[in-house]
This record gives C-alpha cells, sequence and structure tokens, in this order.
C-alpha cells in the first residue's frame, strides 16, 4: 500500500487531479456555511452574536489538531520506511497546521474577552493548544536549522512522534482538570448538544476548512516534490559534466 505513496511521479500525478476538486469544494462550502453561520443563523441565547467566533474557532481548532496527528502519522511513516513523501507531507502539514493552531488561540482570546473577561487564562485547554502551536514552531525551525537534509527529516521525525502525546492531553483536558473552557457539545458519545441551527452552518464550515486544508496539503506536496527532483537532475547533470 505504502509503495503506491511512496512513487513521487505518481503522487504528483494523483495530487494534479485532487487538488482542483477540494480547492472548488472549499470555495463552494466556504460559499455556503459563510453566510449561514455569519448570517442565518442565530445568535446564542446567552454569548448573543459573539458565538458566530465558534464557526471559525471550532474548526481551526479541529484541524489543528488533524494536522498534527498526520504530522505525526507522516514522521512515523518516513523514520521507519524512509518513504520521501511522507517526509514532504509532514513538512507541508507544519506551516498549514501552524496557522490553524494560531487561528484557534486568537479567535479563542477574542471569545473569551467578552466572555470570561480575559484575553488569556493559563487553564489546561488553552495552555496544551499553545504547546500545540509551540510544538509547530520548533518542528519548522529544528527542520530549518539542520542543513544535512536527512538528518533534519529523522530529527524533525522524532520531535513531531514525541508530540502526538499532547493531542489526547488538549482533547481529554476538560474533563481531567478543573477548566474556563467548556466541555465538548458536538463530538460526544451520547449526541451533539449544540442546537441544530448552529450546529449544521458549523459542520459546514468544518468541511470547507478540511477541503481547503487538504487542498493545500496536497499542492504543496506536488510543488516540493517537483521541486526536489528538479534539483535532483540537475545535480546530475552537473556531477556528469564534471566527470
Amino acid at each position: 500500500m505504502w509503495s503506491a505513496f511512496a512513487n513521487p511521479e505518481r503522487f504528483e500525478r494523483l495530487a494534479a487531479r485532487l487538488v482542483p476538486w477540494f480547492g472548488w469544494g472549499a470555495v463552494i462550502l466556504f460559499a455556503i456555511g459563510l453566510p449561514w453561520a455569519l448570517i442565518i443563523s442565530p445568535p446564542d441565547y446567552q454569548q448573543g452574536d459573539t458565538v458566530r467566533i465558534m464557526y471559525v474557532h471550532v474548526p481551526s481548532a479541529w484541524l489543528s489538531m488533524a494536522a498534527y496527528a498526520g504530522l505525526g502519522g507522516a514522521s512515523f511513516v518516513y523514520f521507519i520506511w524512509r518513504h520521501n513523501v511522507a517526509d514532504l507531507a509532514a513538512q507541508a502539514l507544519a506551516p498549514i497546521g501552524a496557522v490553524f493552531a494560531f487561528l484557534t488561540l486568537a479567535t479563542g482570546s477574542l471569545w473569551g474577552r467578552p466572555m470570561w473577561g480575559t484575553w488569556w487564562e493559563w487553564d489546561a485547554r488553552l495552555t496544551s493548544m499553545l504547546v500545540l502551536f509551540l510544538l509547530y514552531l520548533g518542528y519548522m525551525a529544528l527542520r530549518a536549522a539542520i542543513e544535512d537534509e536527512r538528518l533534519a527529516a529523522r530529527a524533525g521525525a522524532i520531535l513531531a512522534m514525541a508530540g502526538l502525546i499532547n493531542l489526547p492531553i488538549i482533547k481529554f483536558s476538560v474533563d481531567w482538570w478543573n477548566t474556563l473552557h467548556q466541555p465538548a457539545s458536538v463530538i460526544r458519545l451520547d449526541g451533539p448538544t449544540i442546537h441544530a441551527s448552529q450546529l449544521w452552518p458549523l459542520l459546514v464550515m468544518a468541511l470547507a476548512f478540511t477541503a481547503l486544508m487538504t487542498a493545500l496539503v496536497f499542492m504543496n506536496v506536488r510543488n516540493m516534490s517537483l521541486a526536489r527532483r528538479a534539483e535532483a537532475r540537475a545535480r546530475r547533470k552537473i556531477e556528469g559534466g564534471e566527470g
């Protein structure tokens, strides 16, 4: 199974086909989700229009965690099997996941000021999300600091895999500790507690962000793969000319 995705040329052809589908899917979903979330959906009876921050905050939180799970998984595949496409996927996921983690922190701060009376609180959920953002930055900084590409990939993979322990901490922090952050209201064993008038636009926005992230990841991996192969060809030409 892995060999099919480890072939750079095969992956590039697959990515070229999928990027337009996910890209246009994101455009369509945002065209539906944005007016639904920001205009049509009702204000919350307690939070008022502040609740509309949720339509960006919650998908960003989900995708920042999903991107890191993908980063850790791709790093594991590279570390064990040395599949270069997996390493490229990890590199592509890191900056995208970092952006979503930053959006989560920023929108959470905007929501927290009117709801909690503070821009920031060192509770378990917020702190563990900040750790996730720092893990993304640390991964990218580590890759950039090591000149040897293979050594950088291995070191980055180790850091990414170690950071996976933070994901369950983020998820269950509201259950394990007494925090200001509200408990889960969508992904629950007993079903969502959020009203359908807010749940459906939230899910559409989550799908829109997911389609956007998927398109960006495939596009970035394809571009990096093409650049890496072009560099390899140029290197072989130089070495052949010198010989």
